[in-house]
């Protein structure tokens, strides 16, 4: 099958946040498949610390007005979007004045509200996934890039599983030499149980901090495949996604490219 439409689900693309290794995946993979005339579609948080005026960001007023639920709480969603230039892709910003408002000028939210991690990463997951819904978009690969974007696989395979838009679509993890900032809350998995998982998909993490490794090991049992992106991730990580397909990208030329569009086309034989 040749691989038609991807929707990337990044945590971070520079040069919109500092650059380092995660944030170019994150603005590499959508600009080099978009130059291979593959659809993309590229999501990630609006951060305090991204200046609307100087990036072009404006609300794309179809899409916002959602309220998204957590723990019983309303919170309005908003999204914005600008073009990459010099990569010649949009990029769509997931916002909400409660989780992505409080970042000092050189510091992103999760590094500096860490109590507020776990609702940070449902409601970008949440927002991210009524949006392609709303789009009436229906995405061959999704890639999920960055800690934030862990519970999008346990959320489209558990509670979206039969949604037409998520259906058919394979899962792709980018793994990354990463940490979380503190150990996500102990009422995790609470609050995805108000937001209707099944408690078989919640057992695993049921009363428990999660660690990176333990947030990462818990997505990848609902991933299809993984993509390493650099050096030094977790042994833990690496064992949990042992029985996945797995693609190292190192290059990150138009070969690079190619290895991960062949990668992302081989699993569907």
């Amino acid at each position: 099958m040749d691989v038609k439409k991807v929707l990337f689900i990044s945590q971070e693309i520079a040069p919109y946040v500092p650059e380092r290794r995660l944030s170019q995946i994150g603005r590499i993979l959508p600009q080099g498949i978009k130059e291979q005339g593959i659809e993309e579609r590229t999501f990630m948080p609006k951060y305090g610390m991204i200046a609307e005026r100087s990036n072009q960001l404006h609300e794309m007023i179809r899409l916002s007005g959602m309220n998204v639920i957590i723990d019983d709480t309303d919170h309005p969603l908003i999204i914005k979007v600008a073009t990459l230039q010099q990569a010649h892709f949009q990029v769509y910003f997931i916002y909400n004045e409660d989780y992505f408002a409080s970042s000092r000028i050189d510091e992103l939210e999760m590094n500096c509200s860490i109590e507020d991690n776990d609702e940070r990463s449902m409601f970008f997951v949440r927002a991210v996934i009524e949006s392609i819904r709303k789009m009436r978009w229906i995405p061959d690969i999704i890639q999920c890039t960055g800690w934030i974007s862990a519970l999008a696989p346990v959320y489209i395979r558990t509670l979206y599983g039969d949604d037409p838009s998520f259906r058919d679509a394979k899962i792709v993890t980018a793994l990354f030499n990463e940490q979380l900032p503190a150990p996500l809350d102990v009422r995790l998995s609470e609050k995805m149980r108000q937001d209707g998982l099944p408690k078989s998909a919640l057992k695993a993490i049921a009363g428990k901090e999660l660690s990176y490794d333990e947030l990462m090991a818990y997505s990848l049992k609902y991933s299809d495949a993984v993509i390493t992106c650099e050096p030094g991730v977790s042994d833990t990580v690496l064992e949990a996604a042992a029985s996945l397909p797995k693609l190292e990208f190192i290059d990150d030329d138009v070969d690079g490219v190619n290895k991960v569009t062949q990668f992302y086309s081989s699993l569907f034989d």
